[in-house]
């Protein structure tokens, strides 16, 4: 259930999903974003700027749009290959909005049959943008962090061999 993340009142909500892919594969996955096309109902992706390390580590601006509309996201923490922080520039009714990925390694209780799996755990705090709609934003962030989440974990699963090229970036070492 939503409900006030922090003393100052703000909402949050989290999502946790399990992968039996590894944390490299996992965060090739979410942290490049030319890559959510391939894995998530995005239709879209752009990043508007780069950051560091490039392309999209801190201070990239990414767009990400589905059937037209979409949400400018600037990236706030780039941690390879375990967390992703970024926060919601426009496109999305929420003010003050902060969304963490954080990737762990599974421990074979929670599900995956070797320690090789990953937990992905999905947060966002945030302030609805228009009083009174709290607790239907909530539900809709919810809602769109848990299918996204969703999406990720199967498309690892489906996928789940490790990412080509040196740090598990996918890319090349010349790229």
């Amino acid at each position: 259930m939503p409900g006030p993340s922090d003393a100052s009142g703000r909402l949050g909500v989290e999502v946790v999903a399990r992968t039996t892919a590894p944390v490299e594969v996992v965060w090739d996955l979410v942290a490049t974003a030319a890559r959510w096309t391939e894995w998530s109902f995005v239709t879209r992706s752009v990043l508007e700027r780069e950051g560091s390390p490039g392309p999209d580590g801190v201070g990239a601006l990414r767009r990400l749009t589905v059937a037209g509309r979409g949400s400018r996201e600037a990236v706030v923490a780039f941690e390879p290959p375990h967390h992703l922080g970024y926060t919601i520039v426009s496109g999305f009714p929420v003010r003050n909005h902060r969304a963490d990925v954080v990737l762990e390694p599974s421990d074979p209780g929670e599900g995956a049959a070797t320690g090789a799996g990953t937990v992905v755990r999905w947060t966002a705090t945030f302030d609805p943008a228009v009083p009174g709609t709290g607790r239907a934003t909530a539900l809709l962030m919810r809602a769109v962090l848990g299918r996204l989440a969703r999406a990720l974990t199967r498309y690892a699963d489906a996928t789940g061999s490790p990412p080509a090229g040196p740090g598990g970036t996918g890319r090349s070492a010349g790229a």
